[in-house]
C-alpha cells in the first residue's frame, strides 16, 4: 500500500477483465494506485475494479471498445473528466483468436485484420488519445507484447507479427515522444492465463514445449510476476527507462 508522500498514480488498463490485465491491475492497486479497468464486458470489469479496491487501490471501470477508435478516445475521456489526470496507459487487449493455433493458409483475412484492429489500430487510437494528459503529467505508455514478436510461433503467424509490430511502434514512439517526457515501453511476459490454458487444450504439445526450456520450468504469476513488472515500468522508479522490451518470461526466449 502506497505510504505518505509516495507516488500515486492514475492508471488504465485495456483488456484487464483477466488474465495478466488483471494481474497488472491488482499490482497497481497494491501500491495505491487508481485503476482504469477499460474493457468490453461490464461486469467483469468492475468485479477486477472491485478486487483493487481489496488490495488498497481504486478500481474503477469505465466501457471501452478499444477496436474502435472513438469508443478509445471516449473512455480517455471519462477517465480524464473524473480525475483530471492520467499517468499511465496499458495496451494488453488482444484479439480473441490470439491462442488459437492454425496455418497461414487456413487465416482469413477477416481473422487477420482483427489480430491488426485489436493490437494496432487499437494502439494507434490509444496513442492519440492520451498522449496530451501523458505529456502532462509526464507519463508513460506500457505495451504488452510476446515473445513471439522476437523469434516467431508456428501456427500463430498473424499473432506473432502483430506483436512484432508492436514493439516497432513502441520504440519509434519512444524517439518521438521522449523530447515531451513521455516513456514508451513494452513487457514480453509468460504468464498462467485462460488463454494459454485454452492454447495447451487445442496444443497439448505446447506445454512441454514452452516448460521445456523455460530455465524456471514455471509459467509466471500474472500478477506477482507481470503486473509487478508492469508497475516498475509505469513507475518514477523506471523514470530513465524507454524504448525498452522487459521480457518477463522466466528466461525462456533467446532472441534478445
Amino acid at each position: 500500500m502506497t505510504q505518505p508522500g509516495e507516488e500515486r498514480k492514475t492508471v488504465v488498463i485495456t483488456g484487464a477483465t483477466g488474465g495478466v490485465g488483471r494481474g497488472i491491475a491488482l499490482a497497481c492497486g497494491e501500491a495505491g494506485w487508481r485503476v482504469w479497468i477499460a474493457a468490453r464486458r461490464e461486469k467483469e470489469g468492475r468485479e477486477v475494479a472491485a478486487e483493487v479496491d481489496e488490495r488498497g487501490g481504486h478500481g474503477r471501470f469505465v466501457p471501452c471498445d478499444v477496436g474502435d477508435a472513438a469508443s478509445a478516445a471516449e473512455a480517455i475521456e471519462a477517465i480524464l473528466e473524473a480525475d483530471g489526470r492520467l499517468d499511465g496507459v496499458v495496451h494488453n487487449a488482444t484479439s480473441g483468436l490470439s491462442p488459437v493455433p492454425v496455418t497461414l493458409a487456413e487465416v482469413s483475412l477477416a481473422d487477420f485484420q482483427d489480430h491488426v484492429n485489436v493490437a494496432l489500430r487499437a494502439l494507434h487510437s490509444l496513442a492519440h488519445a492520451s498522449f496530451d494528459a501523458l505529456k502532462a503529467s509526464q507519463g508513460s505508455l506500457l505495451l504488452m507484447t510476446s515473445e513471439a514478436g522476437f523469434e516467431g510461433k508456428a501456427k500463430l503467424s498473424p499473432y506473432a507479427g502483430v506483436k512484432g509490430a508492436q514493439r516497432g511502434f513502441a520504440r519509434a514512439l519512444a524517439r518521438e515522444w521522449g523530447r515531451d517526457g513521455v516513456r514508451v515501453n513494452s513487457i514480453a511476459p509468460l504468464a498462467s492465463t485462460p488463454a494459454m490454458e485454452r492454447a495447451f487444450e487445442m496444443d497439448p504439445a505446447m506445454a512441454e514445449r514452452i516448460l521445456g526450456r523455460n530455465p524456471l520450468r514455471r509459467l509466471g504469476d500474472s500478477t506477482e510476476d507481470i503486473g509487478r513488472a508492469a508497475r516498475f515500468l509505469l513507475s518514477d522508479d523506471a523514470r530513465y527507462v524507454t524504448g525498452h522490451t522487459l521480457m518477463v518470461d522466466g528466461g525462456s526466449c533467446p532472441a534478445v
